[in-house]
């Protein structure tokens, strides 16, 4: 990976995660909860704007960091406000925006108290995960990492839907504080690692990723920083066995928070970011458990949803399926591998965020998701069925969909790496067939048995607007992945050179 930087003249990815901040404490100074959403809503679009703008000035194929900002933060211990993005992180960028938008659109009726708190802890949700995109010094990474904490333990426990909201949000944190922890661990000692390499005159303290990436790492301390790592990151994507938090959280919070927990794979970015290039020689070792622990969330993901009776229970374990996938991708450690998870993780951000839009609508509706309650719905909501199918469809792979070219060149690179590995996810993509079809017959087709059912509401404009965007997005990028793949492939083709080139200190 390239430390060349471009900077940029004015500070936008600052500006990306500011503005929902101001806009949080703009919430609390409006005279009406009305004014309140309005400005919510305002500054969500004009984030989506701006985040658009981003991805559109970007050049591509280019390894180099681009829009750079770096400021001194705390100098005594090398730490400094540096941000950036490259091609691992710009898709991420808008996504994150469109995200938190359609969090807006589908909690915009269902909110019934403390609106202001509501949208600001969405707006600051919204701002911790932008700063987590654009950091590159590891303790403002881990700054937002943290700061991500607070809004989402409180959007579960005050504004979940279900009675063990409150059991589900302190499972949530429990979870988020024990993986954070070798996080810390590992990145102060790649901080003293960088102190004591004063001699061989590299510097002192030092905290900034750049800098970290030229530092010699013993292969010793490579192990424990990659492992440390790798823990914090599985509890947060998350893998098997560190997935016990996310059924409750999505089954217990609102639509909202299971928009940004099931469509954005913050723990797959950060394997790409800091573990593999930090330890590259540990992340060539032990790659392949890593990738086991995907194989093994695939299969077992793909089997538990096969059984469960929730839709939204269903979304939890097919959101381990796509971490797994995405995970046998990245530890295929070669080009095909790490596009494939990064179009996997566009593709989850569209059809996960589209599936966990529509089941909050339908728990608004009927008062729950079960499968026993539903039945019927294509004749009665039938723009809603045809867009759950779509974006269920997307999220199994089918073809003409975003997530084909995707799981395509997963598994390119997961054969080319690890044909045993290919071969068991392989496994898991059909039993991903299986347990949506299931569940789609059951919940969409045959005769509506519930009086609930027979006078639901279809889709309204903003939730079939919010629809048509993202199934536009499924369909384009479907039929034309070659411009998201020139996007990332200059910072994919960087980080698979830093892999397989042994660093001094290893030999």
């Amino acid at each position: 990976m390239s430390a060349i930087e471009a900077s940029s003249p004015f500070p936008v990815l600052t500006l990306l995660v500011l503005l929902p901040v101001a806009a949080a404490l703009a919430l609390q100074v409006v005279p009406t909860e009305r004014a309140a959403a309005r400005i919510a809503l305002a500054a969500m679009a004009a984030e989506l704007a701006i985040a658009a703008g981003v991805l559109l000035g970007f050049r591509p194929a280019l390894a180099e960091t681009q829009f750079a900002e770096r400021v001194e933060w705390i100098p005594t211990i090398g730490a400094v406000y540096h941000v950036g993005i490259d091609g691992l992180s710009v898709l991420f960028i808008p996504l994150t925006a469109l995200t938190a938008l359609l969090a807006l659109v589908s909690s915009w009726r269902s909110v019934r108290f403390h609106l202001r708190g509501f949208l600001a802890s969405l707006l600051l949700l919204e701002a911790a995960t932008m700063g987590i995109f654009v950091s590159l010094d590891l303790l403002l990474f881990f700054l937002f990492w943290e700061a991500m904490l607070v809004p989402t333990y409180a959007l579960i426990r005050v504004w979940g839907v279900g009675p063990e909201r409150q059991a589900a949000a302190a499972k949530y944190a429990m979870y988020m504080l024990i993986g954070s922890a070798p996080m810390l661990v590992a990145i102060a000692l790649l901080g003293i690692n960088a102190r004591d390499a004063v001699a061989a005159g590299t510097g002192g303290y030092t905290f900034d990723l750049p800098a970290l990436l030229g530092v010699p790492v013993h292969p010793g301390l490579q192990a424990i920083v990659f492992v440390a790592f790798a823990f914090s990151f599985a509890v947060k994507s998350p893998l098997f066995p560190f997935h016990s938090w996310l059924p409750g959280a999505l089954l217990e919070g609102p639509a909202g928070v299971a928009i940004f927990l099931v469509g954005l794979k913050l723990g797959i970015y950060g394997f790409l970011r800091f573990a593999i290039p930090l330890a590259p020689d540990a992340a060539r070792e032990w790659g392949w458990a890593v990738a086991a622990l995907g194989v093994v969330s695939i299969l077992y993901g793909g089997l538990v949803a096969l059984t469960q009776p929730n839709l939204r229970r269903l979304l939890a374990f097919a959101a381990l399926t796509h971490v797994g996938l995405a995970t046998v991708g990245v530890f295929s450690l070669n080009t095909q591998g790490v596009q494939g998870a990064l179009l996997l993780m566009v593709n989850v951000a569209v059809s996960a965020t589209g599936l966990a839009l529509l089941s909050g609508a339908l728990h608004a509706r009927l008062g729950s998701t079960e499968l026993t309650a539903l039945g019927g719905l294509a004749r009665h909501a039938p723009r809603l069925t045809a867009a759950f199918l779509l974006f269920g469809l997307a999220g199994i792979g089918l073809p003409g969909t975003s997530g084909f070219p995707a799981e395509l060149l997963v598994f390119i690179g997961a054969f080319r790496a690890q044909p045993w590995v290919a071969a068991l996810a392989l496994l898991g993509a059909i039993l991903g067939a299986a347990y949506f079809l299931t569940s789609f017959e059951r919940a969409f087709l045959g005769p509506a048995t519930r009086e609930a059912v027979r006078q639901i509401r279809d889709l309204r404009p903003r939730e079939a607007a919010a629809a048509a965007l993202l199934a536009t997005a499924i369909l384009a990028i479907g039929a034309f992945p070659g411009p998201l793949l020139e996007i990332t492939d200059g910072s994919a083709r960087a980080l698979v050179q830093r892999i397989e080139q042994r660093p001094a200190a290893a030999r």
